[in-house]
């Protein structure tokens, strides 16, 4: 459950989840990253450089002390960064955390935002339910589609988009943005409702 905080200090931390370098730049594996490099380009986060080997950047979204994070540990080691980023700056994963990353079970274009749940075969997010021993924190999910069948899953989640589904990616990551500020200036029932509905992909 979320709580409306007073601007006390307490920061949210939010996650983006993708693999450093750019020969994974723009795959569907790193859908967390793009999200989180347009929220910073948006709301206009100062870079704070490299900590527990992620890169972060501290600032204000809707009002609320932010610290945005990309684990620079490669995608099934994400949980360490995070576990030591909110010890670090004593956030609650259950209450204070958001984790926006790729699934394959949702079409381009969607969203789907959870309070809780298991990995579902993300292995980011199984490394992140290890490490900070549960599976009660705040995630926004954005389709990237299904692996075409004979294809191996590695080479579909690090592949690119084709040019057909670039536009509905772009408007799923504006649109992960605003669930993140919806979240931060509401609620995450706000978010849900608002943002779980189903997109009609024109």
């Amino acid at each position: 459950m979320f709580f409306h905080r007073s601007g006390g200090g307490v920061s949210w931390l939010l996650v983006g989840l993708g693999n450093p370098g750019a020969k994974y730049a723009s795959t569907r594996h790193n859908m967390g990253f793009d999200v989180i490099d347009r929220l910073v380009e948006e709301h206009r986060i100062p870079q704070g450089g490299v900590k527990f080997n992620a890169m972060y950047g501290k600032g204000r979204i809707e009002g609320q002390p932010v610290i945005l994070m990309k684990p620079l540990s490669y995608m099934n080691l994400s949980g360490g960064p995070v576990r030591d980023m909110a010890n670090y700056f004593k956030i609650d994963p259950e209450t204070e955390m958001i984790v926006i990353y790729d699934d394959i079970d949702l079409e381009p274009g969607q969203l789907r935002i959870r309070k809780k749940g298991s990995a579902g075969g993300h292995n980011g997010i199984k490394h992140i339910i290890q490490q900070l021993g549960t599976q009660t924190f705040v995630r926004i999910k954005v389709g990237v589609g299904a692996k075409p069948k004979g294809w191996d899953l590695a080479d579909h989640v690090l592949g690119r988009f084709g040019s057909n589904e670039r536009k509905l990616v772009e408007e799923a990551q504006e649109r992960a943005c605003k669930a993140v500020e919806m979240i931060l200036a509401d609620s995450v029932d706000a978010a849900m409702n608002q943002f779980n509905k189903k997109m009609e992909n024109v």
